[in-house]
Order: C-alpha cells, then sequence, then structure tokens
C-alpha cells in the first residue's frame, strides 16, 4: 500500500480531526491507516477523494446508496423539496406517498411508521414486540449487528475467550457498562443451528417478546438463513406467542419485497433503512397492522408512544421515494445479475490462483473470506490475527487498484455499475489473491 505524504491534505486534515473528535472519526467504519480516507466528490460508481484519486466504490456507504452517487433525478427532487422546506412540525404529502409505496412491496406490510436510521427501526421493533406482549426478553443470533441499541448489540463482538459453550452461549456485552440487566434479557442463539437454537428458546418459552433475525446477516458471514432454519424459528415464535422480527435494514435490497420473498415467510415486523433513503438517513418499522397499532397515538389506551423530530422528514421521504421507484423489477434483476457475475468471477480468482478464500452473499450484495469454505454461523466467520492481516493487505491493495469495499471485505453494488467495473473488480481481487497468497506463503517459509 503507498502511504500518504505527511504533508497531505488528508494528513493535515486528520491531524485537525483527531484534536476534536475520538479517533479523529465520528464512525470507525472510515478508520484506516495512516489516515482515513476524505471523500471530495463522486458521480455514479465512482468516488473521487481529497488527493483527487478516483476509485470504484463498491462500498456505498455501508450498502445504502443503491444508485450510487449523485443521481440526477434524486439530486432533481431533493433540490426541488429544499427549496419548499426541510423539516416541519406537521405532517407532509411526501410522508404518506413514501409510505404507500413501501407497504405496496410486500403484502405482510400492513402498517409502517418512519424513523431516521436502522438503528432506530431496531429499537421501535423491540419496544414495540415488548409492548404486544407484555414480555422483556429478546432472543436475538449470535454475532449479528442490529445497530447500537443495548438489548440489540449483545454478542456482536464476541470472541473465542467469552462467547462461552456452543450449546449456551453467552450474551457478552459490546459496550463497558452495558446494564447486566439488558444481558439477562437477551437470549443468544447460533444461526442456521436449529437444534441448537430451539434448544436454546425452549428455555425461554413464554418470557420471549420476539425473536430478532437478519436473513443474510453481514457479520456472521454474510450467508443466507438456511429455508429449515427460518421455518424452524417460525413456526417456535407463533406456537410461543413471540414475535419474529426481521432485520432487513440491508437486505431489503435483495428482491422487490425484500429477502424475506426468498422464504414462505410473513414476520411480525420488518425493520428498514438504508437505501429506502434515497441516501439520506431514514428508517421504517413495517408489520402485522395489529402490532403496529401499539403506537397508535388515537388509541384509549397508548402502550408505546413514538415520536421523532426528524422522523419522516421530507428531504429524506423525496429522496426514498425516488430511489425506490427506481429500484423497480427491472432494475433488481439487472443488479442481482450484476452481483453474481462478480462471485462467480471471484470464485473463478480463487481457483485460477490456489488462494485459500471463498466467496458468499446473494441478491446485490457478495463478501471474501479467507477460509477453505464459506461460513455459515458467527463462530465459522470470525477473524483470527493472520486472517485479519490478509484481509487488511487485500483491502490495501484494491485501493492502490482503484476499487473500494467495506471493512468487512463486503461489496454492494448500485445501479449505477455495468459489467465493464464489475469485471474490473474481478481482475483487481485476483491480483490481490496473488500478492496476498505469494505474501503469505513467503511469511510461512520464514
Amino acid at each position: 500500500m503507498s502511504e500518504s505524504r505527511p504533508s497531505s491534505a488528508s494528513a493535515r486534515l486528520y491531524e485537525r480531526a483527531l484534536k476534536i473528535m475520538p479517533g479523529g472519526v465520528s464512525r470507525n467504519t472510515v478508520l484506516r491507516k495512516p489516515h482515513p480516507l476524505y471523500a471530495a466528490y463522486a458521480t455514479g460508481c465512482r468516488i473521487t477523494d481529497l488527493e483527487g484519486v478516483e476509485r470504484i466504490d463498491f462500498s456505498n456507504n455501508m450498502a445504502s446508496l443503491i444508485h450510487g452517487h449523485a443521481h440526477p433525478a434524486i439530486v432533481e427532487a431533493v433540490t426541488e423539496q429544499l427549496r419548499r422546506g426541510t423539516a416541519f412540525a406537521e405532517a407532509t404529502e411526501i410522508e404518506v406517498r413514501c409510505a404507500e409505496h413501501l407497504v405496496s412491496r410486500n403484502p405482510g406490510f400492513e402498517k409502517l411508521r418512519f424513523v431516521n436510521s436502522g438503528t432506530e427501526a431496531i429499537m421501535a421493533a423491540l419496544k414495540a414486540s415488548r409492548a404486544f406482549t407484555g414480555r422483556a426478553k429478546i432472543a436475538k443470533v449470535e454475532g449479528a449487528y442490529h445497530g447500537l441499541y443495548d438489548y440489540a448489540e449483545v454478542s456482536q463482538n464476541a470472541n473465542p475467550g467469552n462467547w462461552g459453550d456452543v450449546d449456551a452461549p453467552i450474551s457478552v456485552p459490546t459496550a463497558r457498562g452495558t446494564p447486566p440487566a439488558a444481558l439477562a434479557d437477551v437470549v443468544v442463539i447460533p444461526f442456521n443451528d436449529c437444534e441448537r437454537a430451539l434448544a436454546r428458546l425452549d428455555r425461554h418459552r413464554g418470557e420471549l417478546a420476539c425473536v430478532l433475525i437478519d436473513l443474510m446477516p453481514h457479520r456472521v458471514g454474510l450467508h443466507p438463513a438456511d429455508p429449515p432454519f427460518v421455518k424452524a424459528i417460525r413456526e417456535w415464535t407463533e406456537a410461543d406467542g413471540a414475535l419474529l422480527v426481521l432485520d432487513e435494514v440491508i437486505t431489503f435490497r435483495s428482491e422487490y419485497g425484500g429477502a424475506q420473498t426468498w422464504y414462505d415467510l410473513t414476520p411480525d415486523l420488518t425493520a428498514l433503512g438504508k437505501f429506502i433513503g434515497g441516501g439520506f438517513p431514514i428508517g421504517a418499522l413495517a408489520g402485522r397492522a395489529e402490532v403496529m397499532d401499539v403506537m397508535n397515538p388515537l388509541a384509549d389506551f397508548v402502550q408505546f408512544p413514538h415520536s421523532g423530530t426528524f422522523s419522516a422528514n421530507p428531504i429524506s421521504m423525496t429522496a426514498g421515494l425516488t430511489a425506490m421507484e427506481l429500484f423497480d423489477e427491472e432494475a433488481i434483476q439487472r443488479i442481482n445479475a450484476l452481483a453474481a457475475r462478480a462471485r462467480e468471477g471471484i470464485e473463478q480468482a480463487i481457483c485460477s490462483t490456489g488462494i485459500t478464500a471463498c466467496v458468499t452473499g446473494a441478491g446485490s450484495m457478495l463478501r471474501v473470506h479467507v477460509k477453505a469454505s464459506p461460513p455459515t454461523n458467527y463462530r465459522e466467520a470470525f477473524w483470527h490475527a493472520e486472517e485479519r492481516r490478509q484481509v487488511t493487505r487485500l483491502l490495501d491493495h484494491l485501493l492502490d487498484e482503484g476499487i473500494t469495499m467495506m471493512n468487512t471485505c463486503s461489496a454492494a453494488l448500485s445501479t449505477a455499475m455495468g459489467e465493464s467495473e464489475v469485471d474490473a473488480f474481478v481482475s483487481a481481487m485476483e491480483r490481490g489473491f496473488r500478492v496476498v497468497d505469494s505474501e503469505t506463503r513467503s511469511g510461512a517459509r520464514r
């Protein structure tokens, strides 16, 4: 990796940032050595940094930009709305139109409410589940990321030193000072393991407000949930009276009605975010009318009072509706085919280079692992020290070749891409494999 000069604009900017922000950043995902990349501008699928280096963007702001950067239709719609106002203490027509469109995409979305992020959507889903069932505990998958809420983030960073026995995963705090009571109210289950998951759930019958699942959890390995696992969890929740909550903040981009349409499945609640905002902050909670009505302020007794100053703000609504209308069945089929082309190309590159690696994903996303076989759960996907070094080296190589990915070596494609960008990505990945494999073998011989 080519190091930036100490006198570069990015280096100087990072020195300023370090003085006023913890770590010099507002989100840890942008950190890299010797300093973060600072974006100057972007158009379509290409982003240019402060030093003038242009790269193809396969991160798309952590899977939130389905149409890439500065899509003309979104820019035009938002610019027009800016002239009319950015936020009001009144409702707007665009809020209703955006909700109508989202509800039309999935028959399980009977009612919907907007919030400001995926984290807020998960928070609302868990609180609505408690209000509806009168129960406090939740269950979630080990390693799955669901945002910053104390309960939702349990065991998202568990490691071999603290995650406990596979038959009884420990509820591991992510942040120091997490209340022990919060940990006690979270039941951790393994992903894609019906027998162990059901055994864990059975020990808490009648106690759980909901089971929270991401059907293709990014940090668990970006491996789609096995249909028998999904079926077993749905049947268990129905028999127990707990709710099934799906986190589709990322995976809703996978199909017109979300990744849940891959399965014979209608959850009680679905949390949404990222691309539905068209590049602006957003979140939404959708689901069964009876459950959603715990937030109904017209009820005699409001079980879950809910509000938010910027919820359903007209900028996010305008950008989101424009983006979603553009992301029709044809666009989804095209982008998913491009991602399949990328995954197939990477698999061929793995074979041709002989590196120990594999690729997972579905829809318009993929993740590369330096493992012999695709991980199916968090413990298999966990990076050990040498794997972390190899992935970091691979990502650095790709940056030098003009490709950006998420720091998990994951990619989320945009409709602004074509076969030429995908093929350039695969070629850069193959060269990166050769570099990493050569350095690994060389190090092993020393």
